[in-house]
């Protein structure tokens, strides 16, 4: 059975943003679509590092700020003809409230 980790409330994170979760080993962010999905994905593009949470949600996805990488938010691979991928975390939903995969939390935090 899986274990999950409360880290917040659906409206913490605005529809078409971001929020970051600190781990020892960088950051999470959790994203959140206009369709009010969650997802979480490691907040650091694989190119140039570029914060994720400050790119610009569209659908299931987000463009990396720095230079337009596209990369799911259901699988973590980029998109188009860019290649790479971000971790992802899984998260569910339980009465507006976010929860994360806690096996898949520690992993991100086991220093």
């Amino acid at each position: 059975m899986t274990d999950w980790i409360d880290i917040g409330h659906l409206t913490d994170v605005p529809r078409r943003g971001a929020r970051c979760i600190n781990t020892p080993l960088g950051k999470i962010a959790v994203f959140r679509t206009a369709d009010d999905q969650v997802f979480a994905i490691d907040d650091k593009c694989p190119h140039k590092g570029g914060p994720l949470s400050n790119g610009i949600v569209h659908g299931a996805q987000v463009t990396c700020p720095l230079h337009n990488w596209v990369f799911s938010l259901e699988t973590g691979l980029a998109q188009g003809a860019d290649e790479g991928a971000v971790r992802t975390y899984p998260l569910r939903l339980h009465q507006d409230r976010i929860l994360i995969d806690a096996e898949s939390f520690r992993a991100a935090t086991a220093a």
